[in-house]
């Protein structure tokens, strides 16, 4: 259902290049540690960071591979989906959650930690401002253009280069990588990577994987609460 795209490697490198290099070096480090110095705190620090990300991530997607070709937002899966996929999209959030909380036992048997800088930011401060602040940077501004991203660009364009399963994994694991240096939650990142990108694939839309996406971090920020 996921027609193949003529982008070349020059434009796939390029966004790789920002990914592993611009984004890293000036968007998460220096102008991250330039928002903790004037907030003092990493939840609003870091949501602020996120929406530059992804300010960053969806304009240079645009300029560089939608542009050039007339292309447009569906090219890159936004767009509708079959109605009777929505039971599929309440299973694969099941099953997303499931393994994810087996991961999480794993890694209490061995003492690794799963918090991150936001985790505790809201924890120490728990009020609607912290919690909605939290919410809206992980159920709406992450899963919008991480999908736009990492699935309807990426995934789609490994997929037509060499087939359904290296696309899943290649994109899965780009998707586990950039979300270092938090090592304690790659595991999860790649089933999830996996999990959205096999959405994208059986639907052609990547609306089922930014609503999956969504809840799931939206639950993981409510859980908080109670940690």
């Amino acid at each position: 259902m996921i027609k193949p795209m003529k982008w070349s490697w020059k434009e796939v490198l390029i966004l790789l290049f920002v990914t592993f290099v611009v984004v890293p070096v000036l968007i998460e480090n220096i102008t991250h540690d330039f928002l903790y110095r004037i907030f003092q705190d990493s939840l609003y620090s870091g949501t602020l960071t996120g929406l530059i990300m992804a300010l960053v991530f969806t304009t240079l997607l645009y300029l560089v591979a939608l542009k050039p070709h007339g292309l447009t937002w569906k090219s890159v899966g936004v767009t509708r989906f079959p109605s009777k996929y929505w039971k599929w999209i309440a299973v694969w959030l099941i099953v997303l959650i499931i393994v994810s909380v087996m991961i999480v036992i794993v890694m209490d048997v061995f003492n690794i930690s799963w918090e991150n800088g936001k985790t505790e930011s809201i924890q120490r401060n728990i009020n609607w401002f912290t919690i909605l602040i939290g919410f809206v940077s992980a159920a709406i501004i992450s899963p919008i253009y991480e999908e736009i991203f990492y699935r309807g660009f990426l995934y789609k364009w490994f997929r037509g280069k060499w087939g359904v399963g290296a696309g899943l994994l290649i994109s899965s694991i780009i998707f586990m990588l950039v979300h270092i240096p938090t090592y304690n939650t790659l595991p999860i990142n790649f089933v999830s990577g996996l999990v959205f990108a096999w959405t994208y694939e059986r639907t052609g839309s990547i609306l089922p994987a930014i609503i999956i996406h969504a809840i799931f971090n939206g639950t993981a920020v409510l859980l908080t609460l109670s940690a």
